[in-house]
């Protein structure tokens, strides 16, 4: 503390001397007496006096105006022009981002200084054109360090939960990310502080920044390197104000950024205009889900969606894929890691990422199709009509905000409410997800709660705008057990309170027995079986479903062993041709190698040994 208290009396008392200069100073620093020149330090003259006679201090206090000028111009410059154009390539990608670092990476090839001087030998020399060619040379860091920041952290879950309640992508940019990139900005400007100090008083030494007769700490070392014979001390002065400022900013940069928190690339997303669905492809007709019913919330059908990246054959990552959910409904998403499910609940809210598209199919809420809507018409649904709950609510929650003023955002960008307003409906919202102290607790950052109270937060955030349907992506599997009972408690509450349709994404059987009205069992990017929850669990159809009940601990006692099922989901772009389950299926036969369809009413299986029994049945 002692270190970082020196360093903040340095910078306190440049910035002052700087201010006060025309007053602190015992002399004119342009004041010369030729017959007291070169004298070494004295009562009269504190630090002695330079060739012309000039008093060596008051000509270093003018030295620190010209630093802060200096240094306060360059920075400014380089954050003005490298932070907006990071932030913009750094998440819109694609053609914009491959430009501008071809060019930054050509400025970079060249030294620095030599870039400065060519600037400075188009717009002349002196201290404002020195300032601004430091100011564009030193841009390049800040656009890169902030293009590297924006990409790591656009990929992050709190910015798709922001996107989820209907944030727009400037509001995106300036609201969330920009906060949390902040950090490493810091320690970057006090570098950049520290550089600029350096790179002034290089060019003024050569004669390039200030101009005789003025004071600046470079021409000041110009001068003492001519008279170093007669008096060495010429260069002590400037020099120690230099090292001293330059190691008090980049110490007090360390500081500011450790009190303050935490600090992929790929292809262009389409522009907002375009839409998300490719023009129908020709192709057989699917069984439905179910008949539409006139309650009926959400409808998926025939969904396809691929990975495709430049230059690459797409891969398909969900097929045929066909749901339906009613009001006050709860459809449950099954199946291990890797089967779809969460990809299914992100296209329902067009948030499939740049290398992700939907090629067919349809998606409808409340009767309207939202699979073709543009940017800005999707903005408007999120978060009114459709929210989402993310499985990590350290994560969805924006770690720079505190937990009320994130709920708040929702409700003032979609209800219009006024700043007084919004905070009394987040703290009402707050009390009604069960935390106590609803008021005390908006005030806590992300951090300072529990697991489950964070995602009792993140439900609050979700509900806010009382959407018709409410995906929940596994928001119980960071939580002990019994906090997960509780939680999956208050979204049956809630459920019956607010009257909407819920898709509970889980890998947790049980959990969904709990919750859910229906189940849909998800495997290698299709629904290989659907059906009430007390029909699947007493009679799967389905050989994976059956596995996945079997493996199930309390379905299965220690001897024999718990079984499993054999292998692991294959990645898409490896699936078999035909039944995707059947290289870890024990009922696998040569049927199994040609496509299968989903099919059935009420009951829907795709499963070759399913439609030969139901077949059976309509003969016999």
């Amino acid at each position: 503390m002692l270190i970082v208290a020196f360093a903040a009396t340095v910078l306190g008392v440049l910035f002052l001397l700087a201010v006060l200069a025309d007053w602190v100073s015992p002399y004119d620093p342009l004041q010369q007496d030729l017959m007291s020149a070169l004298q070494w330090p004295s009562s009269a003259h504190w630090l002695g006096t330079d060739d012309l006679g000039r008093d060596v201090l008051s000509r270093l206090i003018y030295g620190c105006r010209i630093a802060v000028i200096a240094t306060a111009e360059a920075t400014a410059i380089a954050l003005v022009i490298g932070v907006p154009i990071g932030l913009f390539i750094g998440y819109r990608g694609g053609w914009w981002d491959w430009i501008v670092m071809r060019v930054v990476e050509a400025l970079v090839s060249i030294p620095g200084i030599m870039v400065a001087i060519v600037i400075i030998a188009i717009l002349g020399p002196g201290l404002h054109r020195a300032m601004i060619a430091l100011g564009i040379l030193f841009s390049t860091s800040f656009l890169r360090l902030t293009r590297g920041v924006v990409l790591a952290e656009r990929e992050e879950v709190y910015v798709r939960s922001a996107r989820v309640v209907g944030a727009s992508e400037t509001r995106i940019l300036l609201r969330h990310i920009f906060p949390n990139i902040a950090p490493p900005l810091i320690v970057q400007t006090t570098l950049t502080v520290g550089a600029v100090l350096l790179a002034e008083a290089g060019l003024s030494f050569i004669g390039l920044g200030i101009q005789p007769p003025q004071a600046s700490w470079g021409t000041m070392l110009n001068t003492a390197a001519a008279f170093m014979d007669l008096n060495w001390f010429l260069a002590i002065p400037p020099g120690v104000a230099i090292i001293l400022t330059v190691l008090s900013v980049n110490l007090l940069g360390d500081v500011l950024r450790d009190s303050i928190g935490r600090g992929i690339a790929a292809a262009a997303p389409p522009p907002a205009s375009a839409p998300r669905v490719a023009p129908l492809l020709a192709r057989a007709p699917s069984d439905s889900p179910q008949s539409s019913r006139s309650d009926e919330m959400l409808r998926i059908e025939a969904l396809d969606i691929v990975i495709a990246m430049p230059g690459a054959t797409e891969i398909p990552v969900i097929t045929d894929v066909s749901l339906a959910i009613a009001k006050g409904e709860t459809l449950g998403l099954v199946g291990e890691s890797g089967s779809g499910k969460t990809l299914t609940g992100l296209a329902i809210l067009g948030l499939l990422g740049p290398v992700l598209r939907m090629t067919h199919g349809s998606i409808r809420l409340n009767g309207r199709a939202i699979h073709d809507l543009d940017q800005k018409a999707l903005e408007a649904v999120r978060g009114s009509e459709v929210a989402m709950v993310f499985q990590d609510p350290t994560t969805s929650l924006n770690p720079a905000f505190t937990v009320g003023s994130q709920i708040a955002e929702v409700l003032r960008i979609k209800n219009g409410l006024s700043a007084e307003d919004a905070r009394r409906r987040t703290v009402q919202l707050i009390d009604r997800v069960g935390i106590p102290r609803a008021a005390e607790r908006a005030q806590a950052y992300p951090h300072e709660l529990s697991g489950g109270m964070a995602q009792r937060i993140a439900i609050a955030r979700a509900l806010s705008c009382n959407p018709s349907l409410l995906i929940a992506d596994e928001p119980t599997t960071a939580l002990d057990v019994t906090v997960q009972q509780e939680i999956l408690d208050l979204f049956r509450d809630l459920q019956d309170e607010f009257g909407m349709a819920m898709m509970f994404v889980t890998h947790d059987l049980a959990v969904a027995a709990d919750v859910c009205n229906r189940i849909a069992v998800m495997y290698a990017g299709e629904v290989v079986e659907t059906a009430e929850v007390d029909a699947l669990f007493a009679d799967p159809r389905h050989p994976y479903t059956r596995g996945l009940l079997s493996a199930l601990p309390q379905g299965s006692s220690r001897n024999p062993p718990l079984p499993i099922i054999p292998g692991s989901v294959p990645r898409p772009g490896t699936w078999p041709t035909g039944c995707r389950f059947q290289n870890r299926c024990d009922r696998r036969v040569e049927a199994c190698e040609a496509r299968i369809p989903l099919v059935g009413a009420e009951r829907m299986v795709r499963c070759v040994h399913y439609q030969n029994a139901r077949l059976k049945a309509v003969l016999s």
